[in-house]
């Protein structure tokens, strides 16, 4: 029986990648065998349908179940067609995650756990709308020192006229 691994690199000792459709690669496991085979995620830098594309790319290559972190509904569907199991719950290293898998530590889900669409944004935000200005002095360029009143220290009764050269 063969498994498949989301995984951060090519071998066994890659770091298992919770993101189904945006994964770097898929270590594709024969447990009476023990070979390894990994393949390369096209959909990884796709801008849209990564799941799906990833989806239906591992779907034919024979597995009947995959371990993951999270599937959204339409790559879960495809595997609900092909009657592959997926699991989550997986730690630590591919290597580990075939462990904990052979142990029984992995639970099945019933249904997508991720909303289409789920991925990184562009990073774009709203910031301060590009005009690069801050918030500050609201771009007069004026220091608040002493706010302009140039007064120096105040000086009271009797230290009147005498300047600031001491008390006299």
């Amino acid at each position: 029986m063969k498994i498949c691994i989301t995984a951060s690199g090519k071998g066994l000792d890659s770091e298992v990648d919770p993101r189904f459709g945006r994964c770097s690669y898929f270590i594709i496991y024969d447990l009476e065998t023990r070979s390894v085979e990994s393949i390369s995620n096209a959909g990884l830098t796709a801008s849209g349908g990564a799941g799906i594309k990833a989806a239906e790319l591992i779907a034919n290559s024979g597995i009947s179940v995959l371990i993951t972190g999270s599937v959204g509904p339409n790559a879960f569907s495809i595997f609900t067609e092909f009657g592959i199991d997926v699991q989550v719950g997986a730690k630590g290293t591919v290597q580990e995650a075939i462990r904990q898998y052979e142990a029984g530590e992995l639970q099945s889900i019933r249904g997508p756990n991720s909303a289409p669409g789920m991925r990184k944004g562009d990073g774009m935000g709203r910031g301060m709308k590009g005009n690069g200005m801050g918030r500050g002095m609201k771009g007069n360029g004026m220091g608040r020192g002493m706010k302009g009143s140039g007064m120096g220290r105040e000086m009271k009764g009797s230290d009147m006229g005498k300047g600031m050269k001491g008390n006299g």
